[in-house]
């Protein structure tokens, strides 16, 4: 299997002023499920850190309080004491509007100035298209005499509340605030990838090429500018220490490095016509696809994103999308409600328009009934390419903020029959194949272990087992819940369809909004990214 088949190559990257590698070979890629586990690998990870080690960190929201561990430490201790060992520690968070708008301004100064505090250097970047948000979720750990040591951590989840929830979901007892439905401790499904090898260093200049960009942080709004003056606040990146070599290979998978950066002036100086790896490299691994595309999101809106997956499905006529996505948007009300219903009624509609029998989307709740809230943005097709991301299946993350994902290709081919469900010659690929799987025990309760995989390894047997076993949780609510609950946490998603008038105002609302384009004006005049 040609690695270029499924990954970009140079040309189709499309960002020659960018420093990152095509792709790394020779990593270890390691999903971390749910934030419970991610935070206390992280925080074992940072304590272990000694003087001269760099901690570089992006992030779209960070909660200096938010505890690690049940009993802590918070985020800000972790880091904080860090820098106090002599670790060079810088950051990244995106200066967000104000918490009065449901964001997280405060929080995010304020997890800056702990840090900053402590000897590090943490700064609000608002480096941004007018409206856009800086959504990466990046963590990078460099040991310069210990190369081996080397960790970088890229996916879904924010150093921030309602994130440390575990298998069970019963939600994080730090928790936001977000539609009643979801309860007072809103249970939170979300995924983030540890990843070891070459591809660190690829994550690390990621990071350096945000960190070094000359444009002013404050670019996008002249009087946060003002007032951050003001304040005497930290407007001028300090020079990071040397690039150390990248970390020697230490496993059999090939990463990819994805972004998303709009196109803004002043221009990125990496990224000077912004860059859509992310649109680019979902569209060559979608378009691939023969058998099997499993998504969580969530989003999952814009026709542009839901005629992708209908092409694919039209052309391909044994080929099923299975998607998990939350039953409620996290917001409610009369006025914010609709626009984040209707551009994914759309896009559904679209899907199911293209091939009616082989769209199956699902929606989690914990055993208890209350709705999880799936934020993980993970995709998988054919079980062998796979990503794990901050970016949503949406316009806004392939075109308008800032956004990172890292693609994963296995050399070990797996062993269990289908040996190549596709039957393009590619085969199985153990990261693709047991990362779905994970995903799926869980939902569908089934072991942990593995031992009762068989039917959810060959595609048609797969979709008829997840959604015989939403069907049979659905049939129990709607018989009024009469006899023991049926196993599994998934159930059909059924989206209440919302009346013309309120549609009329809710889909201009949403495309302006709520999903915005950040593609140069040629690339949207000709439909691509």
């Amino acid at each position: 299997m040609p690695t270029q088949d499924w990954f970009l190559t140079a040309a189709e990257r499309a960002n020659p002023a960018s420093g990152l590698p095509v792709w790394s070979s020779g990593n270890l890629a390691e999903p971390l499920i749910h934030g419970a586990a991610y935070f206390d690998r992280l925080a074992r990870a940072v304590d272990a850190m000694t003087a001269g080690d760099h901690l570089f960190f992006t992030d779209w929201r960070g909660d200096p309080d938010q505890r690690l561990r049940p009993d802590g430490p918070t985020v800000a201790q972790v880091f904080a004491r860090a820098a106090q060992r002599q670790v060079v520690v810088k950051g990244l968070i995106w200066r967000s509007h104000l918490d009065v708008l449901s964001y997280s301004h405060q929080e995010n100064r304020s997890l800056s100035e702990t840090v900053s505090a402590a000897g590090g250097e943490v700064l609000l970047d608002q480096r941004v298209r007018r409206g856009g948000s800086h959504h990466q979720k990046l963590v990078v750990l460099r040991h310069p005499n210990a190369p081996e040591r080397d960790i970088a951590f890229a996916g879904g989840i924010d150093l921030c509340h309602s994130r440390r929830d575990d298998a069970e979901h019963h939600g994080d007892p730090q928790a936001i605030r977000m539609s009643p439905r979801y309860g007072d401790r809103p249970p939170w499904h979300d995924v983030q990838l540890a990843i070891r090898g070459p591809a660190v260093g690829a994550l690390d200049t990621a990071f350096r090429e945000r960190w070094t960009d000359p444009m002013p942080l404050d670019s996008e709004n002249p009087m946060a500018y003002l007032r951050d003056r003001l304040r005497g606040a930290d407007l001028r990146p300090d020079p990071l220490p040397d690039q150390p070599a990248d970390p020697p290979p230490c496993g059999p998978h090939q990463v990819q490095v994805l972004r998303t950066y709009p196109a803004v002036r002043p221009r990125y100086s990496f990224a000077p016509d912004g860059e859509r790896t992310v649109a680019r490299g979902y569209t060559k691994a979608v378009r691939r696809a023969r058998r099997l595309i499993y998504l969580e999101d969530q989003y999952l809106w814009s026709t542009e994103v839901a005629d992708l997956f209908a092409n694919a499905l039209r052309d391909n006529p044994r080929l099923h999308l299975v998607a998990v996505v939350p039953r409620h948007p996290d917001v409610d009300g009369r006025l914010a409600l609709p626009p984040n219903m209707v551009g994914r009624e759309q896009a559904l509609a679209l899907c199911e328009k293209a091939a009616p029998d082989r769209v199956h989307v699902f929606d989690v709740e914990n055993h208890e009934g209350t709705p999880v809230y799936v934020h993980a943005k993970v995709c998988v097709v054919d079980d062998v390419w796979a990503s794990v991301g901050s970016d949503n299946f949406n316009r806004r993350s392939w075109t308008h903020d800032s956004e990172l994902s890292c693609a994963v290709l296995d050399d070990t081919r797996d062993t269990r029959s289908p040996h190549d469900p596709a039957g393009r010659g590619d085969g199985a690929r153990t990261f693709a194949r047991d990362l779905r799987l994970r995903l799926w025990r869980e939902h569908l309760d089934r072991d942990p272990d593995g031992a009762d995989d068989a039917d959810l390894l060959a595609p048609e047997r797969a979709v008829r087992a997840i959604s015989e076993a939403a069907e049979a949780l659905q049939r129990w609510y709607d018989g009024g819940r009469v006899g023991p609950r049926p196993p599994g946490r998934l159930r059909p998603h059924r989206p209440r369809r919302l009346p013309w008038h309120t549609r009329a105002w809710a889909l201009p609302a949403y495309r302006l909004f709520y999903d915005p384009d950040g593609r140069p004006l040629r690339a949207r005049l000709a439909g691509t990214w």
